[in-house]
């Protein structure tokens, strides 16, 4: 009986042991997995900060433009060649088109946008009051230049952010549900060196996408009080859309 009962206590601790040994050779890889993860996580943290961190030192930004448009109704994209010129924190100046075809104008209670081909200026103001999707694709406009990790996630869920060959790609996605309606996903890239803009891409959610890239940037150059003017001749004409 005693013999027995060794031999069988025997096999059920020699079944235990083979159990475990495909479980000690799972943990160790797995293991190492949830480290990598992490530090990628950390990484990604860290640039992230630094991009944040690098705004506070932003006083003005200029750069060339080439904007591509990709619209599913056509087989070839859009592309347009422009300007921009920002002034922190409420200001910027965007031309498209050579000579310009169209420019946005933001001054820090409304913004412009100016046909001079039509000879249009639609007006909108930029009050706190103001709801509706152009608010809300403004706000989208502004994550290029974050004040802050707490302006950041007020308005986006930092979706994923990844570097490449020293440029890192942040994406975003709107929190407003609103938003999400018409706009799924902003990608803001930048350089390692200056985490100055490289490109950002607005993807909508009718399948079309807007993307510009940004070459010949120049940080902190003085810019001219000129560059903000709202002036226009009396030829054109204002209307405000959001009031019609």
């Amino acid at each position: 009986m005693v013999s027995l009962r060794s031999h069988l206590a025997g096999r059920y601790v020699k079944v235990e042991l083979s159990m475990l040994r495909p479980v000690r050779g799972f943990l160790a890889p797995a293991a190492l997995c949830l480290l990598a993860v992490a530090a990628r996580a950390e990484t990604n943290t860290v640039l992230l900060d630094q991009w944040l961190s690098a705004q506070t030192n932003l006083h003005t930004w200029t750069a060339d433009c080439v904007q591509t448009r990709s619209l599913p109704v056509f087989s070839q994209p859009l592309v347009s060649t422009g300007q921009v010129w920002v002034a922190m924190p409420d200001r910027f100046r965007w031309e498209l088109g050579q000579p310009a075809q169209t420019i946005a104008l933001r001054l820090p209670d409304q913004l412009l946008l100016i046909y001079p081909r039509l000879k249009r200026v639609e007006k909108y103001p930029l009050n706190g009051a103001q709801t509706g999707p152009w608010k809300e694709a403004l706000a989208l406009l502004d994550a290029s230049f974050p004040r802050s990790r707490a302006h950041l996630e007020s308005g986006f869920l930092v979706r994923s952010v990844t570097e490449t060959n020293s440029v890192v790609c942040v994406s975003l996605q709107p929190k407003s549900a609103f938003a999400r309606k018409f706009m799924t996903d902003i990608r803001v890239s930048f350089r390692t060196t200056d985490y100055s803009p490289m490109s950002t891409e607005l993807r909508f959610a009718d399948g079309s996408s807007m993307r510009n890239d940004f070459t010949r940037s120049v940080l902190n150059a003085p810019l001219s009080e000129d560059c903000f003017d709202a002036k226009f001749d009396s030829g054109f004409t204002v209307v405000e859309p959001l009031r019609q």
